[in-house]
């Protein structure tokens, strides 16, 4: 695939230009209406460096982006507002906020707005355009989102955690403006590209997370890939009742148990090895401050809680093994964590992995850090940034580019 960059169009300037730019502002919030709080600003600080760049070029910026999931309507709990707040403090430019989307605050304030400052609309999903399955009314929300650049305007997508979503702000304003790949989603771009194109071996991918279920077809896609699968989280229950161990209360997704059987079968033959916990710290209930002890991955249910325990975290040994196959890595990447990591008494096995991809990177390995919960654990466990080769803003987005899937927002960008 071959895009044009946010360079490109630096050179062939934007002073005095209306740039409309999608980014991903998309952050958890706390706290009660209408005093929400930014938890986790890692999204909004990887935006700056292209907005910065925009800026001091000279442009008139208007960002476009969402949070959450509201229903097609205003949601007050829904507003950019907070990151938008977040974003001023940490911004060395102007920051104005639209109260809607295409409205007539988006247009006066667009209007209005001048060399080197940026206007950030609201929630793009507040309008229930901007995810209609109906081109037409995609086409016409897209409409109105470029002519609030006017005249000589251009489209910069740096949302990679939007781009697997053919949606009005990533997909059909693409195709009414020149548009641009920002910095940021070329950098995810570049970084999967070398995960799935002769990586560097032994290549080791660790999955945790919940379900099975999200991690199925990315699974699919790297049996032969991938020298190891290292499981953890709430799917590796699946993996051990698939194998015919008991486990309790834990999550279990039955109706894939077929599947993971079928991934077991067929790894060894893909030269691919599935690596599983040996031991889970098993507890009595879902709490932060539940009784829980470490029992052996294939007798969970013969400890203290018997067949009403609930595995939430991988237990020691496990970890240490986990960190052993990470540190014999060339390629690492890592989706979701082991553990209840929220709780400091299940996060052990989160830790023990971020630790050893930190371990790693030192030692020259390239480390990808794959969104969402895995980048709020090494950020909530106290991890700096920089300890890793990169901590992907992408979430979905990276695991679907993982699956093989055609990603729309990117097919967009194409030249």
């Amino acid at each position: 695939m071959s895009y044009s960059s946010l360079d490109e169009l630096l050179n062939e300037g934007v002073r005095g230009r209306r740039v409309l730019v999608r980014s991903d502002l998309n952050v958890p919030l706390e706290g009660d209406l209408p005093t929400l709080r930014v938890t986790d600003d890692g999204r909004i600080r990887a935006s700056l460096p292209v907005l910065r760049k925009l800026t001091e070029a000279g442009a008139a910026v208007i960002v476009m982006a969402h949070l959450g999931r509201p229903k097609g309507a205003p949601e007050e709990k829904y507003s950019l507002k907070p990151a938008v707040d977040r974003l001023s403090e940490l911004a060395g430019f102007d920051v104005a906020f639209a109260e809607d989307v295409t409205g007539d605050s988006a247009r006066e304030r667009a209007q209005a707005l001048s060399e080197g400052s940026v206007l950030v609309l609201e929630n793009v999903r507040f309008d229930p355009r901007e995810t209609s399955k109906d081109d037409a009314e995609r086409a016409s929300f897209a409409d109105e989102l470029v002519q609030l650049t006017g005249e000589n305007g251009a489209y910069v997508d740096d949302a990679f955690g939007a781009v697997h979503r053919k949606h009005a702000s990533v997909y059909d304003v693409a195709s009414r403006l020149p548009a641009y790949q920002g910095d940021l989603v070329k950098a995810e771009v570049d970084v999967l590209q070398r995960l799935t194109t002769d990586p560097e071996r032994p290549f080791v991918v660790v999955l945790g997370g919940s379900k099975v279920s999200d991690k199925l077809a990315v699974i699919e896609n790297l049996l032969g890939t991938a020298d190891r699968l290292l499981i953890g989280g709430g799917m590796v229950f699946t993996f051990l009742a698939a194998q015919g161990h008991q486990v309790g209360s834990s999550l279990l997704e039955e109706d894939q148990l077929d599947t993971v059987r079928g991934y077991l079968a067929r790894a060894r033959e893909a030269g691919t090895e599935f690596v599983l916990p040996t031991d889970i710290v098993v507890a009595e209930k879902f709490a932060p401050d539940a009784g829980h002890e470490i029992r052996p991955a294939d007798a969970m249910e013969s400890g203290e809680f018997g067949s009403s325990g609930l595995g939430l975290d991988i237990g020691p040994d496990s970890g240490a093994a986990f960190a052993r196959e990470i540190g014999q890595a060339r390629t690492v990447f890592w989706n979701g964590p082991m553990g209840v990591f929220e709780f400091d008494a299940f996060a052990a096995g989160t830790k023990a992995v971020a630790q050893a991809l930190a371990e790693a990177t030192a030692a020259g390995a390239l480390t990808v850090v794959g969104g969402g919960d895995s980048a709020a654990a090494v950020r909530g466990l106290g991890f700096d940034e920089s300890s890793f080769s990169h901590i992907s803003t992408g979430g979905g987005a990276s695991l679907e580019y993982l699956e093989g899937k055609e990603l729309p927002g990117l097919t967009a960008l194409q030249r």
